[in-house]
């Protein structure tokens, strides 16, 4: 009897991993689900640029922007793309099956990535001030470039990890695999959010 169960079982188990394959595995579901949002992802890029096209002002105020200012994109991006990862595993094992901010699980990946951008923040703000200085050009200090990034990470952090919380569990109700939907999706809105903020933290630091 016991032999007769575990064949069932073995069976069970193949059809689950048949399924999956032929539902999120295959090179066509790969395909079909990713490449709407990684021509979404290019969009993002040419909007983020649009965006750095008009901080001239501010380029020009705040000697060393410009240096931390592909920091601040990548920084975010990285952050916030390997938080939606985190979250799509821990969907896909059954962790996380709606938003409950009372799930250690969730709280506690949003928190080690909040935590992670302020620590981040700090480092290239110091690193874009001496790295200015060391290319020879005139910086603005490291307590402005530190503000600068920190602002606009953690602000662009909060608002990424909320919409990657929402994408990696919307699109895993649709029937979508979060993992092939939430990373271009966040490297694309992380890169406009984080240039918009930094647009925004660099205009108060130069009234300040």
């Amino acid at each position: 009897m016991s032999h007769e169960s575990h064949r069932e079982g073995d069976a069970s188990e193949s059809r689950f991993i048949e399924k999956y394959l032929r539902e999120y595995a295959s090179v066509s579901s790969i395909v079909r689900e990713a490449l709407p949002f990684e021509l979404i992802a290019t969009v993002g890029g040419v909007i983020a640029g649009i965006i750095l096209s008009g901080m001239t002002e501010e380029l020009a105020m705040i000697p060393g922007l410009i240096v931390v200012y592909p920091g601040v994109l990548g920084l975010r991006g990285n952050i916030s793309s390997t938080l939606g990862s985190r979250l799509g595993s821990a969907i896909h094992m059954g962790l996380i099956t709606d938003i409950d901010w009372s799930n250690p699980e969730l709280t506690n990946n949003i928190s080690g990535s909040m935590l992670l951008s302020f620590i981040m923040a700090v480092f290239l703000g110091l690193l874009g001030h001496l790295a200015t200085l060391a290319l020879g050009f005139e910086s603005a200090g490291p307590f402005k470039l530190v503000l600068i990034c920190v602002i606009a990470a953690v602000t662009s952090g909060i608002i990424l990890s909320f919409v990657a919380v929402l994408l990696a569990i919307g699109m895993f109700r649709f029937g979508f695999d979060p993992d092939n939907v939430v990373t271009p999706s966040i490297a694309t809105i992380g890169d406009i959010v984080s240039m918009f903020m930094l647009f925004l933290s660099a205009k108060l630091v130069v009234m300040l």
